[in-house]
């Protein structure tokens, strides 16, 4: 696998660098953003389309209602998922991710190349949703 970064120092030797603050105040916000017990596999569970919220918490369980609530509107304040309220009764909600989630697919495959080259082996994982199901 090849190194896709690029270096800051001009491919001088880095020892003595000193992280740029706004790179890592922007490299927190993404991560912050993504944080949570509940949020990347709710993402992966959305990358198949949209879900209404009762199916989005049957296929996330034992997620409480509560959880899945909180969870969906810090991931919606972020701009990862989009929420509409559907014209029928009783009242339904579908959410979605929006293009901006989308953008991170790429850095979701990279996750799961690394996770199949290095991270540790699990076995099947009952009654989850898994990350890669939607990547490909």
């Amino acid at each position: 696998m090849e190194n896709n970064t690029t270096d800051p120092c001009g491919n001088r030797e880095c020892e003595g660098c000193i992280a740029d603050p706004a790179l890592l105040s922007e490299f927190k916000q993404a991560i912050h953003a993504l944080s949570g017990k509940w949020k990347l596999e709710i993402l992966g569970t959305l990358m198949d389309g949209g879900v209404r919220f009762g199916a989005l918490r049957r296929a996330l369980a034992p997620i409480t209602q509560h959880m899945l609530t909180a969870q969906l509107r810090e991931l919606e304040h972020d701009g990862l998922v989009s929420r509409k309220v559907l014209a029928e009764k009783p009242l339904q909600v579908e959410y979605e991710l929006t293009d901006s989630a989308w953008g991170l697919l790429p850095a979701f495959r990279e996750l799961l190349a690394w996770s199949k080259t290095f991270g540790p082996r699990r076995t099947a994982v009952a009654g989850g949703t898994q990350l890669g199901a939607g990547i490909s």
